[in-house]
């Protein structure tokens, strides 16, 4: 059976529209730019595409009819939780693999910033929502921050052991042009950042911000004819560890353990083998449950294998490349899918990877994910 090959990438120009919010900026009319970016960086025509999958627009219908998609022989919307982002790819390539389609168009829109989005306080909503308020749990950074609180008197963090983190993101977010934060961060000025969720920091959070990205995938055979670089999907897999409330005991280590034991057989690699990682990090701890979970760093010591330049762009596992959630952008996990292509094909400027191959993304929330990305020549 033939591999699924992304074959088209396209984003908004993040840092410009967070400078410039625009009330009548629709996720739809994000969507569609993103849309129509991957389009032409396919270089296929649309009457081609017959696969459509919306993620954060509340109607696919009214997106297919702004495209121009009459009659796409699969279509389906996802919400809007980050975790979706995965998902969604993953029904592409099921889509695709079982010839129910032959490419498919992926799209997601975000109008946050414009739109006033808050991720917290009365705009927050989970099944517990009633019983949780109570004790100050009425977002999602606080209960990543109480797993935090617990992961630092598990293993005994110091203070301040996530600022690696926040501060290579936003090294790596200063050479893309197209990032929302540019402006290099040091230790000191992390440490002086607000508590936001104690003991989580304002660095240590994702942004709010407008945006639209946009995924096309067809069949590996189909891809090579188009005369581009050929990224493919080499393995995908996924575990959920579904509760009525965000947070895991285990910090998610359970679910991604089995993940990453999937991902890498069918992929026929180990961790070595992985040139650069996008890690879905709507708040830094996520990073570090995620390099455990799949097996780069001892469990309880992710904290102290992320120091001195290991996940720098030169380092041994360079992650989040283009600035991750926290500096380049809050596309919930959509963007990190495209700096994955584009690290691949060798477009990514001034931050590219050298010699990278091999592409992982990882996403470890109630729906544990990861793919594997290669380039083939």
């Amino acid at each position: 059976m033939s591999r699924v090959a992304i074959i088209g990438v396209g984003t908004t120009p993040f840092g410009a529209y967070y400078k410039d919010r625009d009330a009548t900026r629709s996720d739809y009319d994000l969507a569609a730019l993103a849309f129509a970016e991957a389009l032409d960086d396919a270089g296929i025509a649309k009457d081609e595409i017959d696969g459509l999958l919306t993620a954060r627009l509340s109607s696919y219908n009214r997106m297919a009819d702004m495209l121009g998609l009459r009659r796409p022989s699969f279509v389906n919307g996802f919400e809007a939780a980050g975790r979706m982002s995965a998902v969604a790819l993953q029904t592409a390539v099921a889509v695709i693999e079982a010839g129910l389609a032959t490419t498919v168009a992926l799209i997601y829109g975000n109008n946050g910033r414009s739109a006033g989005a808050r991720y917290g306080g009365d705009a927050y909503a989970s099944p517990t929502a009633p019983f949780d308020a109570a004790y100050g749990m009425t977002s999602p950074g606080a209960y990543v921050a109480m797993m935090y609180q617990r992961y630092q008197e598990l293993y005994q963090v110091p203070e301040g052991a996530l600022a690696p983190l926040a501060i290579t993101n936003r090294a790596n977010a200063a050479l893309n042009p197209n990032a929302v934060m540019r402006t290099p961060i040091t230790e000191e000025a992390y440490l002086a950042g607000r508590f936001v969720a104690e003991p989580l920091r304002l660095f240590d959070y994702c942004l709010i911000n407008d945006g639209g990205v946009a995924l096309i995938v067809t069949t590996e055979e189909r891809a090579r004819k188009l005369g581009r670089p050929v990224v493919t999907i080499e393995a995908t897999a996924a575990c959920g560890d579904l509760t009525n409330y965000y947070t895991s005991r285990d910090f998610f280590f359970e679910p991604a353990e089995t993940v990453a034991r999937r991902v890498y057989k069918r992929a026929g690699i180990t961790t070595a083998q992985v040139d650069v990682a996008q890690i879905y990090d709507n708040f830094t701890p996520t990073i570090l449950f995620s390099l455990e979970g799949f097996g780069f760093a001892e469990r309880g010591r992710s904290w102290e294998w992320v120091r001195d330049g290991r996940i720098a762009r030169g380092g041994e596992l360079p992650i989040n490349t283009s600035g991750g959630h926290t500096s380049e952008s809050y596309m919930q996990g959509w963007a990190l899918h495209v700096e994955a292509v584009r690290q691949l094909r060798g477009e990514a400027g001034e931050r590219q990877v050298s010699g990278a191959e091999v592409a992982q993304y990882i996403c470890v929330s109630p729906i544990v994910s990861s793919h594997i990305f290669r380039r083939r020549d």
